[in-house]
């Protein structure tokens, strides 16, 4: 091969990898028909989203929206529909609506499934309301520290808010600097000082024990940064 040819073949590659180590890639975005079949404990047949697992009893997922819990009866103990894949540095966003008596529910990030448990560790977007304020955008360490780690004013967070319809969510984590908005609204701007908190791990959509109610996510895209 003539050497100013290849000289040229090497610079084009190079501008090819460089490109594709800058561009952001897309994963788990829901479309209609994305679904793996699993079956529930009662033997029904279910579809779950490609790409995450989680108890079918409590996990439905139609026409590109998952609704997580029970409207009709109690839920009792905490479910989290997770990814299979582990993420680092990313940004999520989604629409979330909580409905029924049931109060709370939430997202977890940089998170664990415990073993041989139903539950997970890690930070938590929290949706809903507690103590009478908005919660929706607060950040909760779950199953770790056991407590908010921030908190958005609670007028501010309840002038935005559209309590039983749609509201964005949007999560963007990066190294140990987390950031939360609810409809455009910064809620938490948050820094990890704590070396021992690992900066990576799975996404959940939670349904939290409780009152009968229905958590619903719909337009989940989760981009690697």
């Amino acid at each position: 091969m003539p050497t100013m040819l290849y000289h040229k073949m090497i610079v084009m590659l190079r501008v090819l990898l460089s490109t594709m180590l800058i561009i952001p890639v897309s994963l788990g975005c829901f479309q209609s028909g994305d679904s793996d079949t699993a079956s529930s404990k009662d033997g029904a047949v279910t579809d779950l989203p490609v790409g995450w697992e989680g108890n079918t009893a409590y996990f439905q997922y139609e026409e590109g929206v998952v609704m997580a819990g029970d409207l009709s009866a109690s839920i009792p103990r905490n479910e989290f529909l997770c990814t299979k894949a582990s993420y680092s540095d990313f940004e999520l966003t989604l629409e979330a609506k909580l409905e029924g008596e049931g109060q709370n529910a939430g997202i977890q990030f940089r998170s664990e499934r415990i073993p041989d448990h139903h539950e997970v560790i890690g930070y938590q977007c929290d949706m809903g309301f507690m103590e009478g304020r908005a919660i929706w955008g607060s950040l909760y360490d779950e199953s770790r520290r056991r407590k908010f780690l921030r908190h958005p004013p609670a007028d501010s967070i309840a002038s935005v808010l559209d309590p039983g319809d749609w509201n964005q969510i949007k999560i963007r984590a990066v190294d140990h600097h987390v950031q939360i908005w609810v409809n455009d609204f910064k809620t938490v701007d948050y820094h990890e000082s704590d070396p021992a908190i690992k900066p990576s791990g799975i996404i959940c959509l939670q349904i939290h024990s409780g009152p009968p109610a229905m958590a619903s996510y719909r337009n989940i895209k989760i981009t690697e940064l």
